[in-house]
């Protein structure tokens, strides 16, 4: 139970068993019940529950919550058409799923004692790796053996070519690192941040009258980085989701 309220708010990083069954299946089985799972299940539930109650079919006024995730739809379905084009809206579900799961996944993390599933190298750089394979198999289901052509700019000289392949290469390489370690750098920055604050806040509130009541004017700054760090789960559910439409783009166009 001390893992699924974690008792300071760094260990929110770690990765921890829940409950484990060892049954002699199969030779030997080990089923565990991590804290990443749990959390992860918390956003599947989150995410279906506010969809569900959001469902707008049998009513005539729609609520905020209807409001709200239309208006969501069509930002994401504005920014598929945008970056992808229109004969490609095959790919707003993915869309949509990623950003509802690295929002809903950020925001919980913002809670205290809560568990940061977006900040797990699991699930960041597992998302990001996915995605980037991906991406690959369907170039090379689209255009085949001309998916090379995407390593060597429209009039290179032949003398540069080695050199700028590989560079190119490189580059396209660090893609399968670069979306999940954004997101895994910017939370873990911003938590980190928070949780040194508040440890600092909480040592002068502990003190005399006198400095607790200077300390008021540092801890509205620190209200103002929490309504930061807020925000921030939403721009990286968006930054990710838009990284991944320019990635598909690419994957189609060979841009």
């Amino acid at each position: 139970m001390s893992s699924i309220f974690i008792l300071s708010p760094l260990n929110q990083f770690e990765i921890s068993s829940l409950i484990g069954l060892n049954a002699p299946i199969l030779g030997h089985l080990n089923l565990t019940l991590t804290n990443l799972a749990l959390y992860t299940c918390f956003i599947l539930f989150i995410v279906l529950g506010f969809h569900l109650y959001g469902n707008n079919d049998s009513k005539l006024i729609p609520n905020k919550w209807s409001i709200s995730l239309e208006s969501i739809f069509a930002s994401l379905n504005t920014m598929v058409r945008e970056q992808i084009g229109t004969k490609n809206e095959i790919f707003l579900p993915l869309i949509y799923s990623l950003f509802f799961f690295i929002l809903i996944g950020n925001l919980i993390s913002n809670v205290p004692y809560s568990f940061a599933v977006t900040a797990s190298g699991v699930v960041s750089l597992g998302l990001s790796i996915t995605i980037f394979i991906g991406v690959t198999i369907l170039a090379f289901s689209i255009h085949g053996i001309k998916f090379f052509s995407f390593f060597i700019p429209v009039g290179t000289p032949l003398a540069l070519v080695p050199l700028l392949v590989l560079i190119e290469l490189l580059s396209y390489v660090a893609r399968s690192a670069s979306l999940g370690v954004r997101l895994f750098a910017n939370i873990v920055a911003g938590h980190t941040l928070l949780k040194i604050l508040s440890t600092y806040l909480y040592t002068l509130f502990s003190g005399n009258l006198i400095v607790a009541v200077i300390t008021l004017i540092p801890f509205l700054i620190f209200l103002a980085l929490i309504g930061l760090e807020i925000a921030v789960s939403l721009i990286q559910a968006f930054v990710f989701t838009l990284l991944v439409c320019s990635y598909l783009r690419d994957a189609i166009e060979l841009h």
